[in-house]
């Protein structure tokens, strides 16, 4: 076997490796099953390849040329799709665009190989012992290598634009793929540039071709076991050659080798002109690698401001991104979201989260990262009150590695270590209106380098600013939610006074209905419509009603454990529902007995009209800490996140078909009356859990 033979061989064992390996991963089907053709592909091309080298008759050498073709043509395509699928979000829909070019990619080079095979190469081989093998190739493989050339383009502008778009931890799971596949096709697009201009394939250009499937091979295996590569999704641009990399070093390319071999073909020829032209591709792909490179720019950076003595970063520069970047954002998520990116970029930084405290200040959810792709959900955990304290105080960025003040054991939880290299971490306070509104965390910097006293008060300006747009957004919701339950009372105020003038109507017709007793068949459909009419009507009233009515509480010491089981005693018997009741031994609490017990009833029938008559509703109490917990859990039908977040616990917000969304509304209300809080967890399909904490403070009965 010869050196060339190994070679394609060790490659096509690397190829069908990864593929083994990869499609072990469950997420991302449609790209793994890209990737899996392409390499493939690669694999078969790169062994019938050798064995055109590895004969000496040119008719064996013309055959396996031809198999190699058929190879060669099933490439592009694949790697087409997989480089607008792989890690992208909304199933690829953003580079929708070119499904087309695709479909393409797949179609025309089969259609060149097979229709039009006998124009693939235009003579039989020629071998020599110092050139080795030639193929002269037809216009048929000339336009093959055309579109292998116009793909391996594509190819390289969506991976960059993929790159591009990520940010953080994610471009770290993501370098290693796209360097590996970035140089097969860079080498590849060199050897289809050289073989069209040529008129034909030599030895050089094949073993070239072969030799790049095992290193591309090594780098994409460093990727692969890289956790978590194939479950990463970014949202790259939809503005295709949007400051390209690759279609500015592409063209520079073909446009410096096409003038060259018009000058050199001029000139007379030069033997040596092929190892030219590879070394100007090798240089122009360098230069591209290094563009795009983080440690590169960080490196620039360091060496400017401690050469040339000027700030390390532009705060003016720095301060225009932000402002324009994050003006336009109307909620916190969004404004965090581009605030991490931002801070990312500038200081180099592979993982920054930032987490928001809720209205209580009691506990603290991650609402945008780095480190997790977007689609991840949202972490929530409870905040310690003695570092609220100490954050809101200080002001200031905290080293996490080397403080030891109190609180930040719970910092380092909430943000661990990627990388043993990467330098320490870094909390900074957002603090608004003289609260703490959340944490910035920084961590696991390019190369370790450490935070300069300027980097400390540009990330605190950074801060200030952030925590004065996210007090904005607050303020602005509030004045919303004002606005909308100023309306809300105005129109229930209507709403009740319509409702009371069709119930006094339906009542007088109620009264001089025995006038009609001679149809005995008008007289039971009219009393039997009119009686559920006026029912349903002055339910509506009185649950309309509440809303307007201020909430008054008489509290009194109260068993909640008794008034629980009050609650389901009076609850209708059925036969297909069961109630299971888990009451621990409660202490005597403060609570307004008639407006607490409407807070049970309600959630209890909840969950009866979410199981629909057929299931489960489980009712428990418990003690954590200084709260008394009530738990209401059903089988039932659930809810969605969005509808819990932004729907839940307003009036007129109902998933019920015969609901007028009154219930959470009032008894959200009810709740905090009491100086408590309400929370709701569900999924649909799987059921929902309502949880009540109310103030356990014991009274002596």
């Amino acid at each position: 076997m010869s050196e060339v033979t190994l070679l394609a061989v060790i490659g096509a064992v690397g190829c069908i490796s990864l593929v083994a390996v990869v499609f072990r991963q469950p997420q991302q089907v449609l790209v793994r099953l890209f990737f899996a053709v392409g390499m493939l592909a690669l694999a078969a091309e790169g062994v019938l390849g050798a064995l055109a080298l590895d004969t000496v008759n040119p008719k064996d050498v013309f055959y396996w040329a031809q198999l190699r073709m058929f190879a060669f043509a099933c490439i592009p395509g694949p790697w087409l799709g997989f480089s607008i699928t792989f890690a992208r979000g909304e199933g690829g829909r953003s580079g929708a665009k070119w499904w087309g070019a695709v479909l393409l990619a797949l179609i025309v080079p089969i259609i060149l190989v097979t229709v039009f095979a006998d124009q693939v190469f235009s003579s039989l081989p020629t071998i020599s012992r110092v050139d080795g093998v030639y193929l002269p190739t037809g216009w048929s493989g000339s336009a093959l290598q055309v579109c292998f050339i116009l793909g391996g383009v594509g190819v390289l502008m969506n991976l960059e634009r993929t790159f591009r778009a990520s940010v953080g931890t994610i471009r770290w799971r993501l370098k290693f793929m796209v360097l590996g596949i970035g140089a097969l096709f860079i080498v590849r697009l060199y050897t289809s540039s050289q073989a069209l201009l040529y008129h034909g394939m030599n030895s050089f250009l094949l073993v070239l071709n072969s030799l790049v499937v095992p290193v591309a091979c090594l780098l994409i295996t460093r990727s692969v076991f890289r956790e978590g590569v194939f479950a990463v999704t970014v949202y790259p641009s939809r503005t295709v050659l949007q400051r390209s990399v690759t279609v500015l070093a592409v063209g520079t390319y073909l446009l410096i080798v096409g003038a060259l071999a018009k000058l050199v073909t001029i000139l007379g020829g030069d033997a040596a002109f092929p190892v030219k032209a590879f070394i100007i591709l090798l240089a122009l792909a360098g230069l591209s690698v290094l563009l795009l490179s983080d440690r590169l720019q960080q490196q620039v950076k360091f060496f400017v401001s401690r050469h040339f003595h000027r700030p390390m970063h532009d705060h003016q520069a720095v301060w225009l991104a932000l402002t324009e970047g994050t003006s336009s954002l109307m909620t916190t998520p969004d404004l965090a979201r581009g605030v991490s990116r931002l801070i990312s970029e500038t200081f180099q930084i592979l993982s920054v989260s930032i987490w928001v405290l809720d209205e209580d200040q009691a506990r603290l959810g991650c609402v945008a990262s780095t480190v997790v792709s977007e689609s991840g959900d949202s972490e929530v955990t409870a905040f310690p009150g003695e570092l609220r304290e100490t954050l809101t105080q200080g002001k200031r960025p905290i080293d996490i590695d080397a403080s030891n003040e109190s609180g930040v054991e719970f910092l380092n939880r909430i943000h661990p270590v990627q990388f043993k290299e990467g330098g320490h971490r870094v909390c900074v306070p957002l603090v608004g209106g003289g609260r703490l509104l959340g944490l910035i965390m920084v961590g696991d910097r390019v190369q370790g380098q450490p935070y300069t006293m300027e980097e400390f008060d540009l990330l605190k300006c950074i801060a200030d600013q952030v925590a004065a747009n996210m007090l904005k957004l607050q303020l602005a919701q509030r004045l919303l939610l004002a606005k909308e339950m100023e309306a809300f009372q105005t129109m229930s105020t209507f709403f009740v006074h319509d409702l009371k003038n069709t119930a006094s109507t339906l009542s007088l017709m109620l009264r001089n209905l025995p006038t009609h007793f001679e149809d005995p068949a008008f007289r039971a459909d009219a009393v039997k419509a009119v009686g559920k009419s006026v029912e349903r009507i002055n339910t509506l009233i009185s649950r309309a009603s509440m809303l307007r009515q201020k909430l008054e509480m008489n509290f009194q010491p109260c068993n909640l454990n008794e008034l629980i089981e009050l609650v389901l005693d009076q609850m209708p018997k059925d036969p297909k529902l069961r109630i299971v009741r888990e009451l621990k031994p409660q202490p005597s609490i403060l609570l307004d007995t008639e407006q607490f017990q409407k807070v049970i009833t309600n959630l209890v029938l909840n969950g009866w009209e979410a199981v629909d008559g057929n299931g489960e509703v489980r009712v428990t109490s418990a003690r954590e800490g200084n709260w008394a917990v009530i738990t209401v859990t059903d089988n039932g039908c659930g809810m969605s996140r969005e509808f819990i977040s932004k729907n839940l616990f307003r009036p007129f917000q109902t998933t019920k078909k015969k609901g007028i969304g009154i219930g959470m509304f009032h008894s959200k209300a009810i709740i905090e009356a009491h100086g408590g809080r309400i929370e709701a967890l569900s999924e649909p399909g799987k059921g929902t859990t309502f949880r009540v904490l109310i103030p356990a403070e014991e009274k002596n009965v």
